[in-house]
């Protein structure tokens, strides 16, 4: 293990419950990452999704995806506490299986794309060598004081400007 939980908070700001990831396995700078989430009858969101059927939520899994992405890239950002990552799209989502109370989730990410500012990720979510979930994720590092947030402008004109 590289990272734990509390190794993971020192890093993102995200916290429970919306929390996706418990644990870094691997890491290779700039190129790829692999985070563990187990997934237990206590989250939450089990209460109403679904009842009687405990089914974890496909935007979920990939909110997993972008949250480790995420602490792959923000290990580069100088002063990180002053910076979000912004999600500016999900292209190419697939969901394969569901995920369920007891699996453990493997997402491995990996970076297609990498500017200071903007990156394109691929992100695979796995259960004992299954595809859960896969997706192409992209997001934008804002400062988290900026007065203008990134979705006030369409998404396209965004996003095409910063992938050209």
């Amino acid at each position: 293990m590289i990272l734990d939980s509390a190794g993971i908070q020192k890093i993102l700001p995200h916290r429970y419950p919306f929390l996706m990831v418990d644990t870094i396995l691997e890491i290779e700078r700039l190129k790829r990452i692999v985070g563990l989430k187990s997934v237990s009858i206590n989250e939450s969101f089990f209460q109403g999704h679904f009842p009687g059927k405990p089914v974890m939520p496909g935007v979920l899994i990939i909110e997993g995806m972008a949250q480790t992405g995420g602490l792959l890239l923000l290990l580069e950002i100088p002063e990180r506490e002053k910076k979000l990552l912004y999600f500016a799209a999900v292209d190419e989502a697939r969901f394969r299986r569901p995920v369920v109370p007891g699996d453990q989730l493997r997402m491995e990410v990996t970076v297609l794309k990498y500017r200071p500012k903007f990156c394109r990720l691929k992100g695979v979510a796995t259960v004992n060598g299954e595809v859960a979930a896969e997706a192409v994720l992209r997001c934008m590092l804002v400062d988290r004081d900026s007065v203008t947030a990134p979705s006030e402008d369409p998404a396209d004109a965004t996003v095409g400007a910063l992938d050209e």
